[in-house]
């Protein structure tokens, strides 16, 4: 496999990989704009309504170790498949769902499945993609996944004008749901198809030793064993880079979710329309799509800092400088520029957390970590929206724009130590 060029592997990886997260995604996206919408119909009032959106998140959180436990248990197609029939009951519930609690089981299960579908597609290609060029198929898998984040609205937009009933959006949902499970369970078997090994770091990295504690020292040798250890004591082993890289991620990961909600509430605050509000975020966000894969190349040619330093103060500087305009006067043009700003670093950063998590995972059995390396990650991006709330509601909005400013700068100072200590510098 070392041997084929990069593109003849990504396309060889088409319909393991890359087509059930583009389904997976194409559907999800279908769904999330929908669900303050019905939890408003079954009683939730605004703010009640977000908490229900939230458990989708919440579910992934929660979803992110167990995944870890059935990936190295029952390998990633079984748990792929399994997760996705779930999704299913999932959608049946959401469909027939008569109370408000019962809704919110539903939405939290379908959160609690996903982090199976992403988990196990992260720990095939850590084990499976070669160094070379791992940065970029991982950068292709999250762009994959963007993409059907990105055009699932539209879908949904359009199947409301044609049905006028949220349940065309949820079937849609489920068609690309069991065409994702075909494609699991009937198409090309990866773990047959590619061989483990392929993704083997040729450096040296903190999650090569799989039977001395982490102490936090990097690791200077790899042990060749196979054993197989369980999700906590692999938590506990690799605590040290859990604790610092990961917490680096994990503002990252906060970053990254603060722009979703900060760029919606500061055109609202600013008394500007849906349209225009639409529009900058939409800029934005095709900005950070067309970026997703000059990021793995950066990381590829130059090394994983080089793109995670950038992104973060590119987004750091575009929070910080965002939180002083909102009383001047072109208040609006400065909003349009600084999401563009936003659009770019995020965009930048597109698989660099799918990417430190493989280079630091113990590389003949990483799911497990990968579960712990998951969960702090969605767990930035779960705080950061209540962060900004909080804040918003003490102080000021600004305030809780600046305070992710400097989340982001903490961040970029804890790559800079981290990042060169964890990652060989042939990464």
């Amino acid at each position: 496999m070392t041997a084929d060029s990069p593109r003849n592997v990504l396309v060889r990886f088409a319909p393991m990989i890359y087509g059930p997260t583009l389904l997976f995604a194409l559907g999800e996206g279908a769904v999330i704009p929908l669900i303050p919408v019905i939890a408003n119909r079954l009683g939730a009032d605004v703010a009640l309504a977000a908490l229900v959106a939230a458990a989708l998140v919440v579910g992934q959180l929660c979803g992110n170790i167990p995944a870890g436990w059935a990936v190295a248990r029952f390998g990633e197609r079984l748990t792929m498949g399994v997760a996705g029939i779930i999704v299913l009951a999932g959608l049946l519930g959401i469909v027939f769902a008569q109370s408000l609690a019962f809704f919110t089981a539903a939405v939290f299960l379908i959160g609690f499945c996903a982090a199976s579908f992403a988990l196990a597609r992260h720990s095939f290609m850590t084990t499976r993609v070669p160094l070379t060029f791992r940065a970029r198929a991982l950068s292709l898998l999250g762009g994959t996944f963007r993409l059907g984040m990105f055009v699932g609205p539209f879908i949904s937009a359009a199947l409301l004008a044609i049905f006028g009933s949220e349940t065309a959006s949820i079937v849609f949902f489920a068609v690309c749901q069991v065409a994702t499970i075909l494609l699991v369970f009937f198409g090309p078997d990866p773990e047959k198809a590619v061989p483990v090994g392929a993704g083997s770091p040729t450096g040296r990295g903190a999650g090569d030793s799989r039977d001395a504690e982490d102490t936090g020292e990097p690791v200077t040798g790899a042990i060749p064993t196979v054993e197989r250890v369980g999700v906590f004591r692999t938590m506990w082993r690799y605590r040290g880079v859990l604790a610092r890289l990961g917490l680096a991620a994990s503002s990252l990961s906060a970053v990254r979710s603060a722009r979703q909600v900060v760029l919606p509430l500061w055109g609202v605050s600013l008394g500007l329309d849906a349209g225009t509000i639409a529009v900058v975020v939409g800029v934005s966000g095709a900005i950070d799509f067309a970026l997703f894969y000059a990021s793995g190349q950066v990381m590829d040619r130059f090394g994983r800092l080089w793109a995670a330093l950038p992104a973060m103060v590119l987004m750091g500087a575009g929070f910080f400088a965002l939180s002083f305009t909102h009383e001047l006067s072109s208040a609006a043009m400065w909003y349009a520029m600084f999401a563009a700003v936003l659009g770019v670093g995020n965009g930048l950063s597109s698989g660099i957390l799918l990417t430190l998590g493989a280079d630091v995972a113990p590389p003949t059995d990483p799911a497990a970590f990968l579960g712990s390396w998951r969960t702090l990650t969605d767990a930035g991006g779960a705080v950061a929206p209540l962060i900004v709330s909080a804040l918003t509601a003490v102080a000021s909005l600004s305030v809780g724009v600046g305070a992710m400013g400097l989340v982001a700068v903490l961040g970029a100072a804890g790559f800079i130590r981290w990042v060169p200590r964890y990652v060989p510098r042939s990464r």
